[in-house]
């Protein structure tokens, strides 16, 4: 191969990725993605747990060194529970109608460090963008009392136990719940889960931010 017609293959070369880079510069992509990261007060480290990518990709993707590819926006989509759209979307305008299929939605472990958790969960409504509330599948697992781990939240939650036996920790207190039984209550209270059945143990978890 010639020279010069290298050095044309490498400019065209050259001419694309600028061109690729300039066309996606309006979105802001760089910017949406540091902002998912941060709402959810989530460091690189934990996404990369999650997405199966390295810190150091994640930060130059966050810094706008390195043009992602839509594979790489759906895996972080799903992490954060928002549309592929989310990153291609005017931010003023707002979806009214957003479904999410059953066979679209991936199962994430509550915490993906630990081997045994006692609940795991896809998002509903991963395809709403800047949604008001949080709509989660749970299943939950049958653990060893003291291996259960409360966390906290901003916001509201409420429950609707679809099957099994569960048992829930809120604050100092227990209670059991059966299929049919519902629970809302105060997320800033540590709360944890726990299967009391070994056959499938599901819910609807909605949760929403504090207004405050």
């Amino acid at each position: 191969m010639s020279n010069s017609l290298k050095k044309r293959k490498h400019n065209s070369k050259a001419t694309d990725a600028t061109t690729v880079e300039e066309s996606i510069r309006p979105y802001a992509i760089a910017d949406k993605l540091r902002t998912l990261r941060l709402r959810r007060s989530m460091g690189l480290a934990q996404l990369a747990e999650h997405s199966g990518f390295s810190p150091a990709m994640l930060s130059r993707l966050e810094n706008g060194r390195l043009v992602p590819t839509l594979p790489t926006l759906t895996r972080i989509a799903l992490v954060f529970g928002v549309g592929l759209d989310y990153f291609f979307t005017d931010p003023r305008k707002r979806h009214v109608v957003a479904i999410s299929r059953c066979n679209e939605r991936k199962v994430f472990p509550s915490d993906p460090k630990s081997t045994s958790t006692s609940w795991s969960f896809e998002s509903l409504d991963f395809r709403a963008n800047e949604r008001k509330l949080n709509g989660f599948l749970a299943h939950f697992h049958s653990l060893p009392e003291q291996k259960l781990t409360p966390h906290f939240h901003p916001g509201v939650e409420l429950l609707y136990l679809i099957e099994g036996e569960l048992e829930m920790t809120i604050g100092v207190e227990k209670f059991q719940l059966s299929a049919g039984d519902s629970v809302y209550f105060d997320s800033l209270q540590k709360h944890a889960y726990r299967s009391l059945v070994k056959t499938p143990c599901t819910a609807v978890v909605i949760t929403t931010a504090s207004s405050t």
